[in-house]
């Protein structure tokens, strides 16, 4: 019998087999049924180690949704600030209930799902709804997530895989796989992955990236909801008439939100008396009939009737605006032209006649309604900040990485320019900003800008080279990071066959062969340096069919017809064609460091179209601004020296008091307004449905208004600063040559000349 035991062993309850001896008389072995402690599996060097403990296959069940709803509230809303849709409660019911079996409360399993399910969704982008498609995909997630799951636990890399290795003293320092296997080594590959990520850093350039306006996210406003969406369908160069309907909407829907969340329009619960700030209520058109008399702030577009009258319409309605005693808000500080959303105050005045209407007689909801409205002040929506936008009430820079706002404190979880939601890279971006200052006390964060680059002109390749020679003889950690040229490239429309004195295509090309021979003599540019090429109205093809007039915009970039030769030139410096060149759309956005600095980029002359469309309300602003001052040489005796130079002394500073006072004009129109283009389509036309390039909100870090009728300026405007390079060759100084100078991680620029 002894030897029959050696030879079959037998095993006990206490040696770990949880099942007897089937016949135990007989000396017969135990089944071989191991308990979970006893499991061994083999790591990647064949020796055994403690896995994990197996579990059953789990039993999937059906959990109702409204089962989960606590739970989900619980951790989605209370512990992330995210709400979840009854979509999205649904297909995560549905998850648990199958992976997670009838042990997905008492274990605690759905709640640590759902909490890696917030942690994905936010990691990707995700918008405040959770939603499929609302800045992230849910099934993407929950695919990922499939298959790290075994028995309604995630084993795969995170949180859950790192609480498994300090709880096992043999797997710390190692990373569990997918598979549930180690991958040995993957904290060193983590560190060298750093080292890579630091020396990037030290170049800022790396993290430079252009997005044309067709490469940006075609993003709407929700007024249900209350948040973005993005466009499913295909853009359309012939889209539905209903496009153009939706973009004037979603325009007044933005600021109308806008306003909405300005402190000017929260009503308090205090009494007036306790109350420190006025407060104001907006009504809407069609609620004016049968209130003749009373007094009221109207938000609507400005837009003249089919009668010709000028007129303010808002979703509900349309009125009469009668401007004539009307004061502007503030006094000469900013343009009002049809195409424009404003705030006007003043009374209502009722009608038994719809003036400006088609249809006659009084009309209902949506249409013109009786009467006229008489404006007492007329005002530009109040402007936003773009901390307030994406909610960073905290300030930029913030350290605290846990301030997570709600549904309705902010747009942070927006990919508006398809690089990174703020509050998904926002403080990852940042700390790679403060590595790379830190790297090193010369840095590489200047743009370079000029508007106006008319290759067609010696004058102006000879002020270009002069440009180009300032900085090529800098050491090469202080050259431009990037050099943008802003059209027009010619300074006559260029068509198809010339007409009128205008150049044909193939002059054209030759002017960018002419441009490629300029370039070709700063290689270390070339090498060092990108050049971003944004094209003017000028520029094929849009002047092709528009022959100088101010062409449909966003528009496509400069033909590559036309600039292989340029091309060719950045090649033979560095070996790539596309490497240091970059044609792109105008406008354009210019990212550094993903969502921390944002520069738009737009070529249009709008001083000039807003001097011819203006309205003037009131009598004080019925003149067109005040020239420009000149000093009178006959006014001061020739004997009096003194007089002269303090005569010439006051009309310099009033010559740069009304350059001032034009680009603060220019600048706060257009950033009140949040968009690029503030005019009729019949003005300035727009592709429907790419209009939501056009947008700027929220606002940018800074905005390149290369504006040709508009003096240069470099001026900031509710944190955003604006900048207009001018002409490269300002007229009637000969010899002269200016651009601007940008510094982006300062976020400053300034206006700089130079002679040739």
């Amino acid at each position: 019998m002894d030897r029959i035991n050696s030879i079959f062993p037998t095993r006990s309850a206490a040696d770990g087999d949880v099942a007897p001896s089937s016949s135990p008389a007989f000396g017969t072995p135990v089944h071989p049924v191991r308990s979970s402690t006893s499991t061994r599996k083999p790591n990647n060097n064949n020796n055994l180690l403690p896995g994990k403990k197996t579990s059953a296959s789990v039993l999937p069940i059906i959990l109702p949704p409204a089962t989960l709803r606590p739970i989900a509230f619980r951790t989605f809303t209370r512990k992330h600030n995210l709400t979840i849709s009854s979509n999205t409660l649904q297909l995560l019911a549905t998850f648990i209930g199958k992976h997670c079996g009838s042990k997905w409360r008492e274990e605690g399993l759905a709640e640590k799902v759902l909490d890696e399910v917030a942690k994905m969704w936010r990691k990707n982008g995700g918008a405040v709804i959770v939603e499929e498609g609302n800045g992230a995909s849910i099934k993407a997630i929950l695919q990922t997530l499939e298959g790290s799951m075994v028995g309604g636990r995630i084993v795969g890399p995170g949180k859950t895989a790192s609480a498994e290795r300090d709880q096992n003293p043999l797997l710390r320092g190692q990373d569990v796989a997918m598979d549930g296997g180690i991958v040995a080594g993957h904290a060193d590959s983590q560190q060298d992955d750093n080292a890579e990520e630091t020396e990037q850093a030290s170049d800022p350039r790396r993290w430079l990236k252009v997005i044309s306006a067709f490469e940006q996210p075609r993003l709407t406003y929700n007024a249900t909801k209350k948040h973005f969406e993005v466009i499913s369908t295909p853009p359309s160069l012939f889209p539905d008439p209903s496009h153009q309907h939706g973009m004037w909407k979603d325009r007044y829907n933005l600021v109308y939100q806008r306003i909405l969340r300005n402190e000017s329009f929260q009503g308090s619960t205090l009494s007036v008396s306790l109350s420190d700030r006025p407060t104001f209520k907006l009504t809407q058109i069609t609620n004016l009939l049968g209130r003749s008399g009373s007094s009221h702030l109207l938000l609507g577009l400005l837009s003249i009737s089919p009668a010709g009258e000028l007129s303010l319409t808002d979703p509900t309605g349309s009125i009469v605006l009668d401007l004539t005693h009307a004061r502007a808000v503030p006094e000469n500080g900013a343009w009002f032209a049809p195409g424009m959303v404003v705030l006007v105050e003043g009374i209502y005045e009722e009608e038994e006649v719809v003036r400006g209407s088609t249809l006659g007689g009084n009309s209902g909801v949506g249409g013109a309604i009786g009467g006229r409205f008489i404006g007492i002040s007329i005002a530009g929506p109040p402007c936003e900040r773009r901390e307030v936008t994406l909610g960073l009430s905290a300030g930029r820079g913030s350290s605290d990485d846990n301030n997570v706002i709600g549904s309705n404190s902010g747009f942070g979880w927006v990919d508006f320019l398809g690089v990174g939601s703020e509050r998904s890279q926002g403080a990852r971006m940042r700390r790679l900003e403060a590595r790379c200052r830190a790297a090193s006390s010369r840095q590489r964060t200047t743009m370079v800008i000029a508007s106006e680059v008319h290759l067609d002109q010696m004058v102006t390749l000879e002020a270009l080279r002069s440009m180009l020679a300032t900085y090529a003889d800098l050491p090469a950690d202080e050259l431009p990071m990037a050099i943008i040229l802003l059209g027009n490239f010619a300074s006559v429309p260029a068509l198809t066959l010339g007409q009128g004195g205008r150049a044909t295509s193939v002059e054209y090309k030759e002017y960018f062969d002419t441009l490629a021979a300029v370039l070709a003599d700063y290689p270390t540019l070339l090498r060092h340096t990108t050049f971003i090429f944004v094209p003017g109205d000028h520029d094929p093809w849009g002047s092709a069919f528009a022959a100088g007039a101010a062409t449909v915009i966003p528009r496509e970039p400069v033909p590559a017809l036309f600039t292989s030769r340029v091309k060719r030139v950045f090649a033979s410096a560095q070996g790539d064609a596309d490497a240091g060149v970059i044609w792109t759309t105008n406008p354009a956005r210019v990212s550094l460091f993903g969502p921390v600095h944002e520069l738009v980029v737009f070529r249009d002359d709008m001083t000039g179209r807003f001097r011819r469309s203006s309205v003037h309300p009131g009598t004080a602003l019925n003149s067109e601004e005040a020239t420009e001052p000149t000093a009178d040489a006959d006014a001061v005796p020739d004997d009096q020296l003194q007089q002269q130079q303090a005569q010439l002394q006051t009309t310099t500073t009033t010559s740069e008091s009304h350059t001032q006072t034009t680009a603060r004009k220019l600048v706060k129109t257009v950033l009140d307004q949040s968009h690029l283009s503030p005019f009729p389509l019949s003005t300035r036309p727009v592709l429907w449905d790419h209009a939501s390039a056009l947008s700027l909100y929220p606002l940018p870090t800074a905005l390149v208004l290369a504006d040709a009728e508009a003096p240069p300026f470099a001026i900031t405007y509710e944190g955003c600063h604006v900048m207009n390079p001018g002409r490269l060759v300002p007229v009637g100084r000969k010899g002269v040559s200016r651009w601007v100078e940008f510094d982006v991680l300062r976020n400053r620029g300034r206006v700089k000349e130079g002679k040739y």
